[in-house]
């Protein structure tokens, strides 16, 4: 898709103008008009190089673009996270290639501009600064193509072809490319205290990363008529991979409003609990062991500890310590203020995770990945703690900011926790007693639920006990298994989810008027809500409106395939961080539900559904 872009025109930014390049511990936004607006160097969750996405032009951005207005096409290079940009104005045409080597051990951004045909002359401006836009380094000139910028910890180290010059704290120049011309730039970040990095052969390093990414995503199996969107949306995952670790962050960003103007804006570079068990389960249905069990070791040693003090996030490499603070010397995207780093949700009591946790490492163990050490440590030690609490009010799933509540989604997590360890321990002969035990917990759970979580006067479960409001994360009433697909209850649930969530086709968490979750004003349709409805309507067999809600969740990818957390569909724009993770989960499991004749969906929701029997036994006793 070809778009007219006037060289002195700023235009209202959208999420979706951006595409991601990364390496595997970081990442990169880049507009369609080739402006770097977001970096953070060395790791996802450091403190911003190029932070203009959330506030000015001053506080950090690279911009390579054409003097002239022009014409821009863009696209990744087939199977990569190589982003080709094509600026075609009345001159001539050429291709700004951007990528980061995922394999040289470097905090590295290469831009290589190449002259297709004519000439093509292009303004070059770069805005170095260091922790979130607040900081001006120090920059030197070490010779004609070697630029520094140095402050505190920091030194990032600009090589060009070209000249350039400082101008009002901007280094800036214009050079022309003719066709067959080829001018490589690079940015390199290190720590100041440690001697220069050398130059190294760039042409190589492009090489060496196409050859990583289409080693990934070659892997990919056929998906039907998905295929090419599930193969984005792996490559989007591993992106957003911190390699090291194999921490898996929710999003690249922070504080993208999830309405323009709105305050409900987070720090989403952090590792969710709650993502643990669709995202085994996106990468084992593919084949991806590998990257699923990097996935499995990095929960285990992010929550080894104290049961009690299991936390909903942890940092890229387990880090407990998130303290959210707000950044106000940025104004935020489109005026969205507050930027928030860190999140003070870390901190809150969910219940939901323990019930991930055991789901994840039992969807593990059904799809082949070789034993955890200490899984069954961490099962004996999480099953005496839970029987504690599982009964206590929580801030659920959306990470509420009111009064803590009994949801519902949280203890049927709960009892997904207490089915899934009875279902591992019940297949050796030596386990049965123990699992026996455990499936009682979990039909006393399963029993209060139904007794305290479903209105008669709505068909539905609601959102928390004695409430009259809806939540989408109900739907995993059907996904988790806790009640059949051809349940009443569950039907109804399914149903009044479509009725009273859905906003023009697409699916609300909650109504942010229904239900007090500490915040004002509104959001987007949460996009993983949507896909959750498509597969809840897969289990209840409902394949025709399964599918034409993912083919209008597919059209939602912006131009390179990636999707934010939200959906306006009255602005028709994506909202909230992104690209984000659940999202690009949510589109592979539907994908697979839709195409295999037993999806993620069956595979999650096997075992022994207590389908009333249960609630008379423990009435009886």
């Amino acid at each position: 898709m070809s778009e007219l872009i006037n060289r002195r025109s700023q235009g209202k930014r959208h999420i979706d103008d951006y595409a991601l390049i990364g390496d595997c511990q970081s990442a990169a936004l880049i507009s369609r008009a080739g402006s770097i607006d977001w970096l953070c160097f060395p790791r996802f969750d450091s403190p911003a190089v190029f932070a203009s996405l959330l506030g000015t032009r001053e506080q950090g951005y690279w911009q390579i673009r054409p003097c002239d207005d022009f014409h821009v096409t863009r696209g990744y290079r087939d199977g990569t996270l190589i982003l080709e940009t094509t600026f075609e104005t009345r001159t001539g045409c050429a291709t700004v290639i951007d990528f980061m080597p995922p394999d040289d051990g470097l905090a590295n951004v290469v831009r290589i501009v190449v002259g297709e045909h004519g000439s093509v002359e292009f303004d070059f401006d770069l805005v170095m600064r260091f922790d979130y836009g607040r900081t001006i380094p120090w920059v030197s000139r070490v010779d004609d193509h070697t630029i520094t910028a140095i402050a505190g910890p920091d030194l990032m180290t600009l090589r060009s072809p070209v000249e350039l010059h400082g101008e009002d704290l901007h280094t800036v120049g214009q050079f022309s490319v003719a066709a067959g011309q080829r001018l490589i730039f690079s940015l390199t970040h290190q720590a100041s205290n440690l001697p220069p990095i050398p130059a190294t052969d760039l042409e190589h390093a492009l090489t060496d990363t196409e050859a990583f990414w289409t080693r990934f995503s070659a892997r990919c199996p056929d998906v039907g008529p998905y295929t090419e969107d599930v193969k984005r949306s792996l490559i989007t995952l591993k992106a957003l991979t911190y390699r090291p670790t194999g921490g898996i962050v929710a999003a690249a960003t922070t504080s993208l409003p999830e309405t323009i103007g709105g305050v409900r804006n987070w720090d989403y570079r952090y590792c969710w609990l709650r993502d643990a068990t669709l995202t085994l389960m996106a990468f084992m249905d593919l084949g991806y062991y590998e990257e699923a069990e990097a996935w499995r070791d990095w929960l285990m040693r992010a929550i080894a500890g104290d049961p009690a003090q299991m936390q909903i996030m942890y940092g890229v490499a387990g880090e407990r310590q998130l303290q959210e603070w707000e950044v106000p010397w940025l104004q935020g995207f489109r005026e969205s203020a507050p930027v928030r780093v860190g999140n003070g949700a870390a901190s809150q009591f969910q219940l939901d995770v323990y019930g991930e946790v055991a789901d994840m490492l039992a969807q593990a163990r059904a799809g082949g990945l070789a034993p955890h050490p200490r899984t069954a440590g961490m099962a004996e030690a999480i099953v005496p703690f839970l029987k504690k609490v599982w009964r206590q009010p929580d801030e659920g799933i959306w990470e509420v900011r009111g009064q803590s509540r009994h949801f519902v989604h949280s203890k049927v997590m709960a009892w997904v926790a207490f089915d899934r360890m009875a279902r591992m321990l019940s297949t050796s002969e030596s386990g049965a007693e123990d699992a026996a035990k455990l499936r009682i917990v979990a039909d006393e759970i399963h029993a209060d639920v139904c007794a305290n979580g479903f209105d008669p006067e709505l068909n539905s479960f609601t959102q928390s006990y004695g409430s009259k409001a809806l939540d989408a994360s109900l739907l995993h009433i059907v996904l988790t298994g806790f009640l059949p697909p051809d349940d009443p209850r569950a039907i109804g649930t399914v149903d009044a989810v479509e009725k009273h969530l859905m906003r023009d086709g697409f699916v609300l968490r909650y109504d942010t008027g229904d239900t007090d979750d500490g915040l004002h004003g509104e959001e987007g349709a949460f996009l993983a809500c949507s896909f959750w409805l498509a597969d809840a309507w897969i289990k209840l067999g409902r394949y025709e409106d399964a599918t034409r809600l993912f083919e209008r969740l597919r059209v939602l990818q912006n131009d390179v395939g990636l999707l934010a957390e939200e959906y306006d569909p009255k602005g028709q724009e994506q909202l909230g961080n992104f690209p984000q993770a659940f999202s690009h989960v949510g589109l592979i499991i539907t994908a697979l539900n839709l195409v295999r004749s037993k999806g993620p969906a069956d595979e999650r929701s096997e075992g022994d559904h207590c389908d009333g029997k249960a609630e008379a036994a423990l009435e009886l006793t």
